[in-house]
């Protein structure tokens, strides 16, 4: 009668055999998950230890794949399979896929590349993840989800049961203080901006352009993204209409290798939005058009060669601009907060997620809307609160006293 096949993953007995002085070899037969039985051996100083050993390699082995993603793989050859198959899809944009590749170069690799797959404990990743979180709260956050998304290709080719970054601890969120911008913070910003486009005697190189008045008055004016604002054309634009419209209907973004093109979609669905425009918006506009340039892109915003001014070149500018002032702490994502708080002021929540391209009212809430430092006056009607003071019960006299 023939011996019974192994159920795969398995195998059968363990022979010890002596090859030396404190040198032992340990044997079985295993039946891969790809239906062959194989000799498998370990050794070892002493027969238990040779028997060890090869348990530890029993329990390692794996199913064997055409792309070769085991227990046995590095973490640096899962990333990079990881990286080249959501490449190849094309159903993630060109933008975050080289984030994704920046926080497994800078943060993954370094620390986690030379291990394993199998090595890649839960502790072990919860333990990294919190150390990059002490100073870096948003990069341990992006090394999460890229993490999650490798280790995810590694359970789905099977080399792997579960998904082990499933099972780290949340990380900590930073507290969040909103800060919009006043009345006198806004006066300085345009005074630091007239000063730096001002021409220094003497300075060579090109004159300063408007361009930084005209994109700040903008993101003033809509609450739009900068890449948004970069993006727009002549042709979003609707000044004829008895309420002048201007539709956000795509961004601009930064490709290593491709430089900055007009990406034809907004951030997510609930950003392509059309939006009324105040009337000091379109009178920049208007005097814009005035002396705009033809270009081969239809930007309102362009380069001097024509070319799609780089949001990166805005923000250094500003930077430029606020260099001797104290206004450090303004990015163009405070014109963008600004905006929502002041809707939320004289609306609410819901206009201004509406305005921002928010598809949640949360998330403008929570991070764009500066909270009040004083509570609203309701005194009036914690007033009623006190109404029975005046009629306070007689304290009662000691018993020695009476009478």
């Amino acid at each position: 009668m023939a011996r019974p096949e192994l159920p795969l993953g398995t195998w059968g007995r363990i022979r010890t055999q002596k090859l030396g002085p404190n040198r032992f070899r340990a044997r079985a037969r295993f039946r891969d998950y790809d239906g062959k039985t194989r000799d498998i051996e370990a050794t070892g100083t002493t027969g238990p230890a040779a028997e060890r050993a090869l348990k530890v390699k029993l329990r390692d082995r794996t199913t064997p794949n055409d792309d070769e993603i085991t227990r046995e793989t590095r973490v640096s050859t899962l990333a990079e399979q990881w990286i080249g198959e959501i490449t190849t899809e094309e159903r993630i944009a060109p933008q975050p896929i080289q984030r994704y590749e920046t926080s497994a170069r800078n943060a993954i690799l370094p620390a986690l590349g030379n291990l394993r797959i199998r090595e890649t404990s839960v502790g072990r990743l919860d333990r990294f993840l919190r150390d990059i979180a002490k100073d870096r709260p948003s990069a341990a956050k992006g090394a999460k989800v890229v993490l999650s998304q490798m280790f995810a290709l590694a359970v789905r080719h099977g080399a792997i049961p579960t998904n082990p970054v499933r099972d780290t601890g949340r990380l900590r969120k930073p507290r969040r203080t909103v800060v919009a911008l006043t009345d006198e913070n806004l006066q300085a910003v345009r005074t630091a901006i007239r000063d730096w486009q001002r021409p220094i005697p003497g300075k060579p190189g090109p004159r300063h352009s408007g361009d930084l008045a005209d994109v700040v008055d903008l993101m003033l004016a809509t609450g739009a993204r900068i890449g948004e604002v970069l993006a727009l054309r002549w042709e979003d634009l609707n000044l004829a209409a008895e309420r002048p419209t201007l539709t956000i209907c795509g961004t601009l973004v930064f490709v290593k290798g491709q430089g900055v093109f007009r990406q034809p979609w907004t951030k997510s669905d609930a950003g392509w939005r059309m939006v009324v425009l105040p009337r000091f918006a379109v009178g920049m506009i208007m005097a814009r058009k005035i002396v705009a340039a033809d270009n081969p892109h239809d930007a309102i915003f362009a380069s001097r060669r024509g070319t799609w001014l780089s949001p990166n070149n805005v923000r250094r500018q500003w930077r430029e601009a606020r260099a001797d002032t104290d206004l450090a702490w303004v990015t163009p994502h405070t014109f963008r907060k600004t905006v929502a708080t002041l809707i939320k002021e004289e609306t609410d929540t819901k206009s201004a997620a509406a305005q921002l391209g928010h598809s949640s009212e949360e998330v403008t809430a929570t991070y764009y809307i500066a909270k009040p430092a004083q509570a609203p006056d309701v005194s009036d009607i914690l007033e009623r609160l006190g109404a029975d003071r005046g009629r306070r019960p007689t304290a009662a006299l000691p018993n020695d006293a009476q009478g």
